[in-house]
């Protein structure tokens, strides 16, 4: 466990020492919220209807910028090779990238996302199922990610065929969670079994996704 600690502490580290790819997705994130208004117009009652579906959709997008990036550099550099011959698994190496994937991206996302709320006229007492919503559906947009991103390891245009392989697997968590909002903010329906579900997707991604990247891993390193 000192190992998969010190790799995953390793992968945040030089995360925020970068800084670029979360500004990146911050910035995207921010942006394409901010211009939905202006393209619907100042009606505030739709805005208000499709806030839940906007923040989860630009949720994804944004995660997506810097999914490439989950095996991509120690790919280049050589550590990936070293990573497959030391003594973690392939499958917790995996696992812990995509980990520090959801830690480096996914939270910051999910911790903004009420802020940008305010802009769509989302009712401020949803914000914490939309905050609770977003962690439990995340974990599941990184480790999804990471089977693309060891699917396209090595591939030129990576970023557009990484997109176009996961977005289709992205579609349950956006079903579930936009659902969870909406029902949160205008109802009558409850919350509590799109959230569930939601937490559910996460858990059997957690579980599958490294198995399947760690195999697409192997077959990119032959």
């Amino acid at each position: 466990m000192k190992e998969a600690f010190a790799l995953f502490r390793r992968d945040v580290m030089l995360a925020w020492r970068e800084g670029g790819t979360i500004g990146t997705a911050l910035g995207f994130y921010l942006v394409v919220v901010a211009i939905t208004p202006l393209g619907l117009g100042p009606d505030l009652n739709l805005l208000s209807r499709i806030a839940p579906g906007v923040l989860w959709v630009a949720l994804l997008l944004a995660s997506l910028l810097s999914a490439d990036r989950i095996f991509h550099n120690d790919y280049e550099d050589g550590a990936l090779d070293v990573l497959a011959t030391g003594p973690l698994p392939l499958e917790l190496v995996a696992a812990v990238k995509s980990l520090a994937h959801w830690v480096t991206t996914g939270i910051p996302l999910a911790l903004l996302a009420p802020i940008l709320g305010l802009l769509l006229n989302l009712p401020i007492e949803s914000f914490p199922l939309l905050v609770l919503s977003m962690l439990a559906g995340t974990p599941a947009v990184s480790f999804v990610a990471g089977i693309g991103a060891s699917l396209t390891l090595g591939l030129r245009r990576s970023g557009v065929l990484l997109a176009l392989l996961v977005l289709p697997l992205y579609v349950p968590v956006l079903i579930f969670g936009v659902a969870c909002v909406s029902a949160a903010s205008v109802g009558p329906a409850s919350p509590w079994p799109p959230f569930l579900i939601l937490c559910a997707i996460s858990l059997a991604s957690i579980v599958l996704a490294p198995i399947a990247a760690a195999a697409a891993l192997r077959n990119a390193m032959r």
